[in-house]
């Protein structure tokens, strides 16, 4: 059970860190400080929903439905764009970041909330990652160690959320020049453009 525990952490943590959508809004709301905790939890608690939702055997179904994919893949595309585009326009308009909760860059928790739960569900890449791939080599253990390995994934997610957020708090004081807070939201758009670019350059391929 140790192994598989230790497997499923070291794969989710190496599906987990790479820099996407997701993990640049979890950034962004740390270094300005915004309503960490809450972004940070609702995103590790979906993760480990949906990681197991995927042991369980879901992903498989997923997988084998194009139209879901499609529709997943386009809406995702979509709110990627759109949220992309904000984030260039508050890098044209860039000011200093406001640490005190003074300012235009503060935003309610609601705002927040909402964002964090579209960049985890309308996201196709975070279903790939957790449902069926983290989903799938679950599949391949008995009932015992799938559960380990489950829970490996699942400690994974847990850290790197928590850690990439509160980490990014530490990065706070670099950001209070307007250059620098339009380096951030410059490459937040670029991030969002890039994932949103690869989601319709894959259906468009498809349907080649």
């Amino acid at each position: 059970m140790l192994l598989a525990a230790i497997e499923g952490f070291a794969l989710g943590a190496g599906l987990i860190i790479a820099i996407g959508a997701q993990n640049a809004f979890v950034i962004r709301q740390g270094i300005i400080g915004r309503h960490v905790f809450p972004v940070a939890t609702i995103c590790f608690l979906s993760d480990a929903l949906l990681i197991a939702v995927g042991a369980a055997g879901v992903g498989a179904l997923i997988a084998a439905n194009d139209v879901v994919r499609s529709v997943a893949a386009w809406g995702g595309a979509a709110f990627l764009l759109v949220y992309g585009l904000k984030a260039l326009h508050a890098a044209w308009r860039a000011e200093g970041m406001d640490w005190n909760g003074e300012g235009g860059r503060s935003s309610g928790l609601k705002p927040a909330i909402l964002t964090a739960l579209a960049f985890t569900y309308l996201n196709p890449h975070v279903y790939i990652d957790t449902v069926m791939l983290v989903g799938g080599v679950a599949g391949q253990f008995d009932a015992r160690d799938r559960y380990a390995f489950t829970g490996g994934a699942i400690l994974a997610s847990c850290v790197w959320f928590y850690g990439l957020a509160y980490g990014a708090t530490r990065l706070a004081p670099l950001f209070r020049t307007a250059t620098a807070a339009r380096v951030l939201d410059g490459t937040i758009a670029l991030i969002m453009f890039s994932v949103a670019g690869a989601l319709i350059w894959g259906e468009v391929g498809r349907w080649r």
